[in-house]
């Protein structure tokens, strides 16, 4: 009997150790649960919002420069300017478009009152990166650009993406400053601080490919918050099991 007891007496350190691990890793999957709660309904209100933009009437530049200036956010809302492309300026970024890789072709577009502002005028191949080969694309002349405003990036979104490359005009995420910096605009030229993407319009001679914005944002996070919890509820199976064995076995 004595060295029963002994073994119990033994056992339970070593079971109330396990149990406080048990606890806070329990704490843990809770927390993990909430957070993508708390993400599912930031994730939904952000869908309905870009929804609604999108689908929205397009509004001046100088309407968008001003939500722009009050939110910082502008991503999505459609927008129309009026002005004369740069095309000796244009800045070109690493993509895909319909499983063909090329580039999304930034070209500075010359606003009335003397400043910037850098259009996705949308997809060419890779081997029409060269304008020279799409003389056609180069139209000269007024024009007026219907596209979606998108919110400038505040740094590299992530360090597995490989360094622009000004020198060579190939960007493989869309630093602004580095884009208009390396356009060769004129000193002192001031730059409208986001970008717009061109809707699908044709363009002439059909390059650049516009309409290229991609709105797909994966909303996961309840999956993720079922399978935290559900995990929880099994470790808090294995606590409750673990605290019954000892009473059971004195």
């Amino acid at each position: 009997m004595s060295t029963t007891s002994d073994s119990v007496s033994r056992s339970r350190p070593k079971t109330a150790l396990l149990l406080g691990l048990g606890l806070v890793l329990f704490l843990i999957l809770l927390a993990l649960g909430t957070w993508q709660v708390q993400r599912l309904y930031w994730k939904e209100g952000l869908l309905q919002t870009i929804g609604q933009r999108t689908y929205s009437a397009p509004v001046p530049l100088a309407e968008v420069e001003k939500r722009f200036a009050a939110s910082g956010d502008v991503d999505y809302t459609p927008v129309t300017a009026s002005g004369t492309f740069l095309h000796q300026g244009e800045r070109h970024f690493f993509a895909t478009w319909e499983g063909q890789s090329g580039f999304d072709v930034f070209t500075p577009l010359h606003l009335e009152d003397g400043r910037f502002v850098l259009i996705n005028r949308g997809f060419v191949p890779y081997d029409l990166k060269d304008a020279a080969k799409r003389p056609q694309s180069q139209g000269a002349g007024q024009v007026t650009v219907t596209g979606l405003a998108r919110n400038p990036l505040p740094a590299k979104p992530s360090m597995m993406l490989p360094d622009n490359d000004p020198q060579k005009n190939i960007f493989y995420w869309k630093d602004r400053d580095a884009m208009a910096a390396s356009a060769g605009l004129p000193a002192g030229a001031g730059l409208v601080p986001f970008f717009i993407d061109a809707d699908a319009t044709p363009n002439p001679g059909g390059l650049p490919v516009g309409g290229v914005t991609i709105i797909d944002l994966p909303n996961s996070h309840l999956q993720y918050a079922v399978t935290w919890y559900g995990l929880a509820a099994a470790l808090a199976g294995v606590l409750i099991f673990t605290l019954r064995r000892p009473a059971k076995e004195e």
